[in-house]
């Protein structure tokens, strides 16, 4: 059986408890009922760590928590003030401050019981009340999907922890005591919660160096979905180390004197890996058991940062050292904190040994992340403000929330979150030096968007390690990366969302298109207002349509602009909302049909650079615009624009068969005509058709004709009509109709070539 990460599901919403009764009778295994923690308990385990807690605010708290959840019981059949009591059981193995295990005790107070935020405040304070607040779910969301309501839950939750981060150790504790107790609950919603555990609550503990509560979140939902590899895996492990266990005390002996014999003293200690992490290692390398090395790994904890470095040296000259496998993340922390001296030897009995080198100080943050800054002493101030000044990774947190809190939609905000939190990390650098930490596998592209947004925007190029190199180039740890900007770039193409990993880089190239392509839709329906304006010789003023605005009932000048290029508002309404006597001028007066067709040919042959035509500049102007998808149109045709609401408008040649589709909707037809530059020459699609003779060569002598004189073919496409002829149409690019025509004449002179024309769509 072979376990994934990610899989197709629907969560449970973010923050959705687990502690309910089943709906349907379910399988509970026998264990023994543990006795609840009493008040004397729970003030006895605050007290060994701070002597000065307010024992009487915590004693309030228990007695509150009791009463409000009465008689309520969980699944297990345990009452269900057991849960939180258990809670803020974890929170003080973390010696949190009084106002985080009272937020413990009270957090589903408000969800659950009669209690009210109101009644909360006036017990308890304003700062207790807004930790149990943050830790509620929303109620009766409007939503159509159980992922819409996760991720607007999962939205409240993060907003709340970027105000408080105390929040969100509340939650992570809420969540474990859930999974421990997960055996209870009915197996399909088992499932999800394990899921979304592995999703979203494990990454984000591992993001705030939470390592020990990651680790057990990520075994607790492994087991749950995956039991039977779950099971091998345990196993395996209790085999080996039962094998190794003279080995592993014989390293940590070696270790130990061969530090203390060149003067330095360390705590040395072995610990292997968890079994969700040697799964996933087994996937990601796809190799067996057998063929990993660093199963075990061994701790060694100095006194100071210079310690580190000494003990490195020691242990460097005494085994050798595997090539690759040095990091130091004292020098270069990770996001979340983390610092410590990664290498691997080859130890005792050739054995790959996989150290680790920290101070007591980091080894603290290593296990227990934010967690490990002390919140209860005095001068702290408020934990919020602490951690901004002393944890990156919570900056990184407050940064990430205020990115994914722009996500358009909830299943955007989730699908960004996923993202931002669950991925391990390269490291970077601009040519000034400075640190730029991404996702493993991001590529330029994410770098850009992590310098500024601007950049990001406006990339064109960049350099790696001084090569010039695509812009969709993946990243590797100590890159050196340069990235080439333009002003003539305003935003960048649509498609690099497909490229982008971060989920920074994906919201910013998303606005940027949609901002691009509001603008470019304000640019039409301006230019479609003022020619109408000019044909009907009436003034046109934005002093007089803000006057207008309630009758065309939109809040801006741009709103208006906009509607009328993306073809929702016809341009004779707006002139009728700021002249109510304006009569529309019908297009039905040039005649019915054919009528249409021809009187719009005069038109265009008459006044080809009529000054109420719409100039056309190509496909990368600041209009929407697209070309006829059945054979296109060049400089040098005569055209008409058709606009098709929420698209823009598309370009005919005037010959298009295709016009006759839309003589029916005279409202939709606009006058454009060419304005090209000769200095900045562009390519526009043509479609051709070549009747050819049936023999080898006959494709590769057409293709050469249309390389010779600067054509580019697009797409081929071929029929075989006969047994000796061939009909193949091509799709290519030109610069005008006296290059295309070029093409064909050349076309015409092979003798492989019986006919070849232009196909107008």
């Amino acid at each position: 059986m072979v376990y994934r990460r990610w899989k197709p599901m629907q969560m449970q919403a973010a923050t959705e408890s687990v502690a309910v009764a089943p709906t349907a009778p379910v399988a509970r295994p026998a264990k023994p009922r543990a006795r609840m923690m009493r008040q004397y308990d729970l003030v006895e385990r605050v007290r060994s760590y701070n002597p000065n807690t307010n024992e009487d605010l915590l004693n309030r708290a228990y007695v509150y928590a009791m009463k409000a959840h009465g008689s309520q019981t969980r699944a297990s059949g345990d009452p269900y003030f057991s849960h939180p009591l258990e809670v803020a059981a974890i929170l003080t193995d973390l010696k949190l401050d009084d106002a985080t295990i009272v937020a413990a005790l009270l957090h589903d107070t408000i969800e659950d019981t009669e209690a009210t935020r109101a009644e909360i405040d006036q017990i308890f304070g304003p700062e207790i009340g807004a930790l149990v607040e943050g830790l509620t779910k929303l109620k009766r969301l409007e939503l159509v999907s159980r992922e819409a309501k996760q991720a607007e839950n999962l939205r409240k939750l993060l907003l709340a922890i970027a105000d408080d981060v105390r929040v969100l150790l509340v939650k992570l504790a809420d969540r474990l005591h859930n999974m421990r107790t997960l055996d209870f609950v009915p197996t399909e919603s088992r499932r999800r919660i394990a899921e979304e555990t592995l999703d979203i609550y494990a990454p984000l503990a591992g993001r705030m160096g939470m390592q020990e509560m990651r680790e057990e979140l990520e075994d607790l939902s492994f087991r749950t979905l995956d039991p039977e590899a779950y099971s091998v895996v345990m196993q395996r492990l209790d085999a080996l180390a039962e094998r190794n266990r003279n080995l592993i005390g014989e390293i940590e002996d070696q270790l130990s004197n061969n530090l203390r014999h060149r003067g330095l003293g360390a705590r040395v200690y072995g610990r292997r890996k968890k079994p969700f992490s040697i799964w996933t290692k087994m996937e990601r390398k796809s190799v067996g058991f057998e063929q990993l090395s660093d199963i075990f790994g061994f701790r060694l904890v100095v006194s100071d940062i210079e310690a580190c470095y000494r003990a490195l040296g020691i242990v460097h000259t005494t085994w050798p050292v595997v090539p690759g496998r040095f990091k130091d993340y004292i020098s270069t922390p990770k996001q979340n904190d983390y610092r410590s001296i990664h290498t691997t030897v080859i130890g005792p009995g050739n054995q790959r040994v996989e150290l680790q080198i920290r101070t007591e100080a980091m080894d603290q943050i290593a296990e227990r992340g934010i967690a490990a800054h002390v919140f209860y002493k005095e001068g702290v101030g408020s934990p919020t403000e602490y951690l901004k000044r002393e944890s990156n990774a919570f900056a990184w947190l407050r940064h990430t929330i205020g990115i994914l809190s722009e996500s358009a939609n909830p299943e955007e905000f989730l699908e960004h979150t996923k993202l931002e939190l669950f991925h391990d990390q390269v490291f970077c650098f601009t040519p000034k030096g400075k640190l730029i930490a991404l996702p493993r596998h991001a590529n330029v592209i994410d770098f850009a968007y992590a310098v500024h947004t601007d950049v990001g925007n406006s990339a064109v190029g960049c350099k790696i390690n001084g090569k010039f190199a695509p812009l969709s180039s993946e990243l590797q740890n100590g890159d050196e990366v340069e990235v080439l900007t333009s002003e003539a770039q305003s935003a960048p193409p649509s498609a690099w969302e497909t490229l982008a990993v971060t989920g920074k880089a994906r919201a910013a190239i998303r606005r940027a298109t949609r901002t691009a392509m509001r603008d470019q839709y304000v640019g039409l329906g301006r230019r479609i207002v003022e020619r109408l304006f000019e044909r009907a010789k009436i003034e046109y003023a934005d002093d007089k349509l803000k006057g207008a605005l309630p009758r065309l009932a939109r809040t801006s000048i741009e709103d208006v602009m906009a509607a009328v290029g993306r073809g929702e508002i016809k341009a004779s309404h707006v002139a009728r909302a700021m002249y109510p006597d304006y009569k529309e001028e019908r297009i039905a007066r040039y005649g019915l049909k054919k009528g249409l067709v021809a009187k719009l040919k005069e038109k265009s042959s008459e006044s080809p650079r009529s000054p109420v035509a719409i100039p056309i500049r190509g496909i990368n102007s600041d209009l929407p615009v697209k070309f006829a998808p059945n054979g296109g149109a060049v400089p040098g045709d005569r055209i008409v624009g058709i606009v098709t609401p929420g698209e823009g408008i598309t370009i005919y040649p005037i010959q298009a068969p295709a016009l006759k589709d839309f003589e029916e909707e005279p409202e939709r037809w606009l006058d454009v005509r060419w304005d090209i530059e000769d200095s900045l020459p562009q390519r526009f699609p043509a479609r051709i058709k070549v009747e050819n003779v049936n023999e080898p060569g006959a494709l590769a002598q057409i293709a050469t004709v249309i390389a010779e004189h600067d054509g580019n073919i697009d797409n081929i496409s071929m029929q075989r009509r006969s047994p000796d002829f061939t009909e193949t149409t091509i799709d290519l690019e030109v610069y005008d109709l006296k290059h295309l025509s070029a093409i064909l004449a050349q076309l015409r002179a092979k003798a492989v070539v019986a006919r070849v024309e232009r196909v107008n769509g």
